[in-house]
Order: C-alpha cells, then sequence, then structure tokens
C-alpha cells in the first residue's frame, strides 16, 4: 500500500506534487537572503557592542583600582600625620601640665581608636588658646 502511494507520488507532475515553480523559488531564495544578510548585521553590529561594553568595563575597572591604590596611599599617609600629630600634641600637653583644655579627655586622645572630631577639637582648642585664627 505504501509502495502504491509513492509510485502514484512519483509518477505525479511535478506542479501536482507541490512544487513551486521557478520565480517563486527564486523570490523566496532572495527574500530568505535578505533575511539571512539582516540577521548576520545584526549578530555582527550585537557582538561589536558587546567587545566594546567589555573593553569599557575592563577600562573603568583598571581605573577604578589606580583610583584605589591612591586612595589607600591617602589614607596611610593622612593616618601616619594623625597619628605624628597625636604624638606631638601628648608632649605638648606633658610639658605644658599648668596648661587647661577643658571638654578634652587626654587618655581618650592616646587611644587608637580616638575619632578625628576629637583630635580636631583638641586642635581647635590649641589654636585659640594660641590665638591663631586657622580654620579647621
Amino acid at each position: 500500500m505504501i509502495l502504491d502511494e509513492l509510485e502514484d507520488y512519483f509518477d505525479m507532475a511535478p506542479n501536482k506534487r507541490g512544487r513551486r515553480g521557478i520565480s517563486d523559488a527564486d523570490d523566496e531564495d532572495d527574500d530568505y537572503r535578505r533575511k539571512r544578510d539582516r540577521n548576520n548585521e545584526a549578530v555582527k553590529k550585537s557582538r561589536f557592542k558587546s567587545k566594546q561594553r567589555t573593553q569599557e568595563t575592563f577600562s573603568r575597572v583598571n581605573k577604578l583600582k589606580a583610583e584605589n591604590q591612591m586612595l589607600e596611599e591617602k589614607v596611610k599617609t593622612l593616618t601616619k600625620e594623625l597619628q605624628f600629630l597625636k604624638e606631638l600634641f601628648l608632649a605638648h600637653a606633658a610639658n605644658k601640665s599648668n596648661a587647661k583644655f577643658e571638654g578634652i579627655d587626654l587618655d581618650k586622645l592616646s587611644d587608637n581608636k580616638a575619632s578625628t572630631r576629637l583630635i580636631l577639637s583638641v586642635f581647635k582648642v590649641i589654636y585659640n588658646k594660641f590665638e591663631c585664627k586657622v580654620r579647621l
């Protein structure tokens, strides 16, 4: 039965089998080619944008790493400077035992966890005592 159907199928004329005419096939081939070309261009554009975003991201990462390193160095420098100023102040306060520093706890200042605000307030008091018009 299946063989009979296959024989009938192959015996039919091409138009009866459902084949398209040559011009229809050419039109569809041209249409297919245009779609493929547009798709290929879209893929190329998408890949280019993706690579560009990746390069921009790497560039930004490198820039931020450099900035971070610079800021870490600045923190180290400022920490050393702060420690030096604390020691300088404590030495000065020890030499001037009769000086009155209202509202300042020298024990807190010698602690490593002393806040920057406390230290700044100490320096303001010192500057005010010496009548310096420096604004901190």
